[in-house]
């Protein structure tokens, strides 16, 4: 499995030459798919060495979710973007942003989420999706958080990849809105604890 790097531990030279490896990796992948960039080009690009790169990623996937862990950060955020009751119908404008947004890494999206919510990207959003809104759930002292914190995470990773693999059709604002709304019902289901 792989893992976004560990924190650059308040190094601002590590974060910086991050920075620089993740932008070139981004603007690589507007011109080819990640699969025809190779290690040493891409550190030339970032100006920087082959044996630079390494000591920040053991490969260029790694790069590539670290590069992407920021629409990770964005998903979750838009999710729980309101305050108070939610608004079955209509989604938090964040919500339909992100998804408007995501067209220009679109490709570089598809190959680190497969169908279905499978691949890196994935599992990153998965994990970090389901954290928070079990968080959030628990602390609203809300029914089966874990049970419903692991649907929404689901739910969520599989539409999104489906939607991006061209399995959904329909415009970033449209996907927002049924998203939106199965997830509200999703919150809404009467859940037991076990079969009585």
């Amino acid at each position: 499995m792989t893992t976004v790097p560990p924190g650059d531990g308040g190094d601002p030279r590590t974060a910086r030459t991050r920075a620089r490896l993740r932008r070139a990796l981004l603007d690589a992948c507007a011109e080819r798919p990640l699969e025809e960039i190779g290690v040493a080009a891409l550190a030339r690009r970032a100006g920087l060495g082959r044996a630079t790169f390494y000591l920040h990623y053991p490969d260029l996937q790694a790069l590539a979710v670290d590069a992407c862990a920021e629409v990770v950060r964005d998903a979750v955020d838009a999710l729980h973007a309101w305050r108070g009751a939610p608004d079955p119908r209509t989604p938090p404008p964040p919500l339909t942003a992100f998804f408007a947004g995501l067209a220009p890494h679109a490709a570089l999206y598809r190959t680190l989420l497969r169908p279905g919510g499978a691949g890196p990207l994935g599992e990153l959003l998965h994990r970090q999706l389901r954290e928070r809104s079990r968080a959030e759930r628990a602390l609203a002292g809300a029914p089966a958080p874990d049970l419903i914190a692991s649907a929404v995470a689901a739910v969520f990773a599989g539409v999104l990849a489906d939607w991006l693999h061209g399995l959904i059709e329909d415009s970033p604002e449209g996907i927002a809105t049924r998203i939106w709304r199965l997830l509200v019902a999703l919150h809404r289901m009467p859940v037991s604890q076990g079969v009585s």
